[in-house]
């Protein structure tokens, strides 16, 4: 209760007298777990594991950038009260505020982290840069159920089988899709399975499910913004995706549907001056948000909608 209390007069104190009503249900006691995420993505596998047992809310919603979010009004009520915060790390909540809020929570889970310290291997380094996108490749994603599953079990004890054998069956749904993506993708001819999009979300991606078991995948994944779409794009950046269009003969890129498509339609443009034939798919890939959809029936949007450009 006497969280309660605390969240309530900070409210106050910061003038959010009308926070959205799903905070307003979220703040209620009815004896769950609270645990916040940062992300859509994140809150929804903790909700695949917590079930019934957990009352779950995703901190950055709609189509905000995860990469450069800063808390509003009503957050800091949110990380007070949660009794875990799981995050992503690995750079991805790089917004000043929200990651100092993080580093400073007592029950506040790194997922990537703690997969990168127990599959070293797994983790990418991109342009020197640690790839925080460790979602968009099924099988590594499946790695953060564990963690998920043993601070929840930890902080509710009575109901850790709960958890757990919710975890169990949450693996086994991640395992078939995966396995799902990787045939319908792999069945594309190679040549074909080259990947342009805004920005560099999809390195894992193109590894789990465009290469052929070897560092082919390096070659099949382009993006002319670097790992958070937060830059200012250069001449030679457009270049180099405009050569890598001429290399692998792409006539088709993807827009994201929480990134600008500017990158992609001044390469556009030049590409119409040199007479390039090249265009950009009608329907957006999702790279950093979920949109309406679930995580299973993101990674399947993504998947069915670059075998439909391609197989054409």
């Amino acid at each position: 209760m006497k969280k309660y209390v605390i969240c309530f007069l900070l409210c106050c104190l910061c003038g959010c007298q009308n926070p959205p009503s799903n905070f307003e249900q979220w703040m209620k006691p009815n004896g769950q777990l609270k645990v916040v995420s940062t992300t859509a993505i994140i809150d929804d596998l903790v909700a695949q594991i917590g079930g019934e047992k957990i009352d779950h809310l995703a901190l950055i919603q709609g189509a905000m950038d995860p990469h450069s979010y800063e808390l509003v009004k009503g957050d800091d009520e949110k990380l007070l009260f949660a009794g875990i915060i799981f995050y992503n790390g690995l750079g991805l909540e790089h917004g000043a505020s929200l990651c100092y809020q993080l580093k400073k929570h007592p029950k506040a889970v790194a997922l990537g982290e703690t997969i990168w310290e127990q599959n070293p291997s797994a983790i990418l380094i991109e342009r020197g840069q640690v790839d925080p996108h460790i979602w968009l490749d099924v099988s590594l994603w499946a790695l953060a159920i564990d963690p998920i599953t043993q601070a929840l079990g930890e902080s509710d004890p009575e109901n850790r089988e709960y958890y757990q054998e919710r975890a169990k069956e949450v693996k086994d749904r991640l395992f078939a899709l995966d396995a799902s993506i990787a045939k319908k993708l792999r069945g594309i001819p190679q040549e074909k399975r080259h990947l342009v999009t805004s920005h560099d979300a999809f390195n894992y991606f193109a590894r789990r499910y465009l290469g052929e078991g070897d560092l082919s995948w390096k070659t099949r994944f382009c993006a002319p913004e670097g790992l958070a779409p937060d830059g200012q794009l250069s001449y030679h950046d457009i270049q180099m995706v405009v050569d890598y269009l001429d290399k692998h003969g792409v006539e088709v890129m993807f827009s994201e549907a929480n990134v600008s498509r500017d990158s992609l339609k001044k390469i556009f443009s030049v590409c119409t001056e040199k007479k390039r034939k090249v265009k950009i798919a009608k329907t957006p890939l999702y790279s950093d948000t979920l949109g309406d959809s679930t995580y299973q029936e993101m990674m399947e949007h993504n998947a069915n909608t670059l075998y439909t450009a391609w197989i054409n």
